[in-house]
């Protein structure tokens, strides 16, 4: 008979309890916003968090075009890419992504705070990102958070 009464417990996929959450990005500082909504998609808030395992919680934000960048960040900022030909190096301001497509913006940065492995990969499958109010998970009725309320 096993007399231990304490067990670490380790969470599956099978014992995961996944929830559907709103954030609204209006006004929020792009990198606070990033960070907290990484710790939720990782499921680092949750007690039973467990490395290796996607426990974290399915994440939807809204008003993605109105993200705050303080000081010059909106014309320093630069996202480089290359097309994978020579002299193929592109590079754009994040004034200019953010008039082209807004949601670049705030996936690029919840990626870049995600592990570089495929349990990454997996978890940024479970963001959801919208340049205006409307959004198209309705039926999954995600519940309303405040980032300002975690820590």
């Amino acid at each position: 008979m096993d007399t231990l009464s304490y067990k670490t417990i380790s969470a599956n996929r099978s014992t995961v309890k996944k929830e559907w959450l709103l954030v609204d990005a209006e006004g929020q500082p792009l990198g606070r916003l990033a960070s907290k909504v990484a710790k939720i998609l990782r499921g680092k808030y949750k007690p039973d968090f467990t490395p290796h395992v996607d426990c974290g919680d399915n994440v939807v934000i809204i008003n993605a075009a109105k993200v705050a960048l303080s000081g010059n960040k909106l014309d320093d900022k630069k996202y480089i890419r290359y097309t994978g030909y020579p002299g193929g190096q592109r590079v754009q301001t994040a004034r200019e992504l953010l008039e082209k497509k807004p949601e670049a913006v705030v996936e690029k940065a919840v990626k870049g705070m995600l592990p570089k492995n495929k349990l990454g990969a997996d978890l940024f499958r479970n963001l959801r990102v919208y340049a205006g109010t409307e959004h198209d998970q309705e039926a999954q009725k995600p519940k309303a958070i405040n980032l300002n309320d975690l820590k």
